[in-house]
């Protein structure tokens, strides 16, 4: 069997109406109005932006889909109860409008749209967040890729740092939150390694997540993901059902930078791009160091389900105007 990794081609015939607007870039919502992305901006003085006081989630479009964008609406709902963010100013019905015209204002058929809210700001004088009302913001923007397919094809070279992921104990890692310095940090690490991104270490030394991802590797012959210390993944849940179906065993555990550098196959998985082979580790060749077969079958599992419309909500583009949702 080839190497080869095959994406299918968007079949929507809606018409790509960003080529002809203010909306060609993308699309934001501040301030209850949806306005084209490079006009979005973030108010100085909120706490989202001066103390990263602030969750997200992202969902992706594909051939004019959302995918689980339940399931995503879920969790930043988590997130914000998690955070204690009692004033959100919009409800999850309005959230799934706007993410709905956000998309359909650009007429984008593959997307990345990103819900986010923030802590917002205490009356000037004031350090109490208990008098911050919060305040959320979103935007849309092409479909993102942490590798592009071409990338794919020979595979991923991985840094494995052994900078510490902010433990649960700090920061609760169920929150999908922008505390992102520590992976700032170690992307540096890695591309002065000559390495394409990067994974964090636990207190213990076992590997957590990278900046956007979760990590599977292919251990002994048996598909492992580590159990503690990171965000669990749309995406990771989605190759979790994914194996059930195809009779695959995942196992969730703690995984040593030791132990990782004996598997045969090491994938990501994230919304910006799925499943991604990786083929090094801090320079040493995993397997034969080219896509593993495991890893391919469950790539193609993945789009092949996608494109399907597994777990799909169709955008309604006809929701374009840019009026309040």
């Amino acid at each position: 069997m080839s190497n080869k990794l095959v994406w299918p081609a968007p079949t929507s015939d809606v018409p790509d109406r960003g080529k002809e607007s203010a909306f060609q870039k993308g699309s934001a919502y501040v301030d209850g109005k949806i306005i084209p992305i490079e006009e979005a901006k973030v108010p100085l003085l909120d706490w989202g932006f001066l103390r990263s006081d602030a969750c997200q989630d992202t969902v992706s479009v594909w051939d004019g889909s959302f995918f689980r964008l339940t399931d995503h609406l879920d969790r930043f709902e988590r997130s914000v109860q998690r955070l204690r963010m009692d004033t959100a100013p919009v409800t999850r019905s309005g959230i799934h409008r706007i993410v709905h015209k956000l998309v359909a204002v650009c007429g984008f058929r593959d997307a990345y749209v990103q819900i986010i809210m923030t802590r917002g700001r205490p009356p000037i004088g004031s350090r109490d967040l208990r008098l911050c009302s919060n305040s959320f913001q979103a935007f849309c923007v092409p479909y993102m890729w942490i590798a592009n397919p071409e990338k794919q094809e020979t595979g991923m070279a991985l840094h494995v740092s052994r900078r510490v992921r902010i433990p649960p104990q700090s920061v609760d890692p169920l929150v999908k939150h922008y505390h992102w310095l520590d992976f700032e940090m170690g992307l540096f690490e890695a591309y002065e390694n000559g390495a394409d991104t990067v994974v964090l270490s636990d207190l213990d030394g076992n590997v957590t997540e990278g900046p956007g991802f979760n990590i599977f590797a292919v251990i002994d012959g048996v598909l492992r993901t580590p159990s503690f210390g990171m965000l669990e993944g749309m995406t990771r849940r989605t190759v979790i059902e994914l194996c059930k179906e195809l009779n695959v065993d995942v196992i969730q555990e703690n995984i040593s930078f030791e132990r990782l550098l004996m598997a045969s196959e090491i994938f990501l998985t994230t919304t910006a791009g799925g499943v991604l082979p990786v083929c090094s580790v801090n320079g040493n060749r995993i397997g034969s160091g080219s896509v593993g077969e495991q890893t391919r079958r469950i790539h193609r599992s993945y789009w092949d389900k996608r494109s399907s419309g597994w777990y799909g909500e169709p955008v309604a583009y006809t929701q374009k105007d840019t009026s309040e949702p």
